[in-house]
């Protein structure tokens, strides 16, 4: 299966924290933002995106993980967590470079995206009020950047 993860289209997304809600809903039966899999950042005070796990190829987090608790699934390319094996003690929280891991303290376990294999496609996609969440691969998000660039660059041409 290729690698894929949920991508966020800074330019649709307005910070409304849906995709938070129902991550929790979904996973833990109730509205909690802080047992959500996916956040929502403001980098800068005008850009807005939702990060979630991008399933690393060489995944720091794996690699930091003292007791091996994080493996990565052959089959659908997706963080599998050993909840018996973990510890909480957050080094692959400091690990992952987008912050996509959050520590649930009511279990001392981490809890990360794992793209609702069990639907079609990731609740947080399916709901998105501005469609701004995408399943995507980092080629094609490399290639979306590649394209607004040339595009842009015609129109700073002309």
């Amino acid at each position: 299966m290729e690698r894929r993860y949920i991508h966020c289209d800074a330019d649709k997304c307005t910070g409304c924290r849906i995709c938070e809600l129902v991550c929790s809903a979904s996973k833990e039966g109730r509205f909690h933002q802080e047992l959500s899999r996916i956040r929502v950042a403001q980098p800068t005070p005008t850009i807005v995106t939702s990060i979630a796990c991008r399933f690393c190829e060489n995944a720091p987090c794996i690699a930091g993980c003292p007791k091996d608790a994080l493996s990565m699934s052959g089959e659908t390319n997706t963080l599998k967590l050993d909840k018996a094996r973990c510890t909480g003690c957050g080094w692959c929280i400091e690990a992952c470079d987008f912050g996509a891991i959050m520590l649930d303290r009511s279990t001392k376990s981490v809890v990360m995206c794992d793209l609702c294999l069990s639907l079609p496609e990731p609740r947080c996609v399916e709901i998105c009020p501005k469609k701004a969440l995408s399943l995507s691969t980092s080629e094609a998000v490399a290639q979306k950047a590649r394209d607004r660039v040339a595009t842009t660059s015609k129109k700073c041409i002309v």
